[in-house]
């Protein structure tokens, strides 16, 4: 990712990789079928037999899922693969996060990477050493780092910006800086593609990330975190309109009463890219709700309410008539400094 060099990750022309597969584990595939009496509507049913069939595939990947149980078929995953933990108490004492206490950020950058084989430990080690705070003293906010449950060679991060063009001033300032120029050659050889990106921005005043009183753990801290974070993304074909208050009146109200604590909501940011050297996903209309759990009992607890209200079944089929593609829902454990 060193701009100015035609063989960095930065200029290379973007991988054929949407959507992503994952490499598939017969461990998930049975942790599957286990807990599969969590979900019981049609379509996860037809999932299910895809699943006995063909072994295990991501909803990266093209589950022949549509409308919102697409979120609780994913949700099962995570049982199958969270990690745990607790901060590390040798640690020093973390700072508080300085961001806007209202809402974090106007401008949202999500980003999947997909790595080389076995990669994903040493790129989070370098980035949560040197490539947080170092971003942040530029005007970034690094929202949340995660490790895709779905996928062992995937890396997932949330950035955040005040507007698009400081967005543009923050990325040339850190990607032109001495930091990057130091440590872009051992990041860069752990990447395969880094072009999976959407830029985003909240759905409404107050829909976006509200990281007022977190703490960042410090340098050095490596105990894994037990929280889950699911993020589900709906595409339509023209830009979703109400969809927004349609969510907040009629799916959210049966999500948070089923146990997800919702943390934010998205749409595409349409303006143009302020810094075409990292490219954007562009022409698509999406909207991304993120949801955070304790750890893994939480998400069960979560999985198995979903299952058994009508409510969310007779949504889960109004949905369908209104996404343009199947639902994809990235289940994610948090790196050991995700903020998130």
């Amino acid at each position: 990712m060193d701009i100015g060099s035609r063989s960095s990750e930065l200029e290379r022309s973007p991988a054929a990789v949407h959507p992503h597969p994952a490499r598939g584990g017969s461990a998930l595939d049975r942790c599957f079928r286990e807990l599969w009496l969590y979900v019981a509507t049609p379509s996860v049913r037809y999932a299910s037999r895809m699943i006995e069939t063909s072994g295990f595939k991501s909803l990266q990947a093209g589950w022949p899922l549509t409308g919102a149980p697409a979120l609780a078929v994913s949700l099962v995953a995570a049982g199958c693969g969270a990690s745990s933990g607790q901060p590390d108490p040798a640690a020093e004492s973390a700072p508080r996060h300085s961001g806007n206490p209202e809402s974090c950020c106007p401008v949202v950058e999500l980003r999947q990477y997909t790595l080389h084989p076995g990669q994903r430990d040493v790129l989070i080690e370098l980035f949560e050493r040197e490539l947080v705070e170092t971003q942040e003293a530029t005007g970034m906010t690094i929202i949340g780092t995660f490790r895709d449950l779905g996928n062992p060679d995937r890396f997932v991060w949330l950035r955040g910006f005040r507007d698009m063009p400081s967005r543009a001033a923050a990325l040339q300032s850190f990607y032109g800086g001495p930091v990057w120029k130091g440590h872009s050659a051992a990041a860069n050889a752990t990447m395969i593609d880094s072009d999976n990106v959407l830029l985003l921005r909240p759905a409404g005043p107050a829909a976006g990330f509200h990281l007022a009183g977190r703490e960042r753990a410090p340098r050095g801290t490596t105990t894994e975190r037990q929280e889950i974070v699911a993020a589900a993304m709906y595409s339509f074909a023209a830009p979703a309109g109400d969809f927004a208050d349609y969510f907040e009146r009629e799916l959210a109200p049966v999500l948070t009463e089923a146990g997800a604590s919702i943390e934010a909501t998205l749409v595409t940011e349409s303006s143009r890219n302020t810094f075409p050297a990292l490219p954007v996903r562009e022409g698509e209309h999406v909207f991304v709700w993120l949801s955070r759990f304790a750890d893994r009992a939480a998400l069960d607890r979560h999985v198995a309410a979903l299952a058994a209200s009508a409510r969310w079944r007779e949504l889960a089929k109004a949905l369908e008539g209104r996404v343009s593609a199947p639902p994809q829902t990235l289940l994610l454990s948090q790196t050991p400094r995700s903020l998130l």
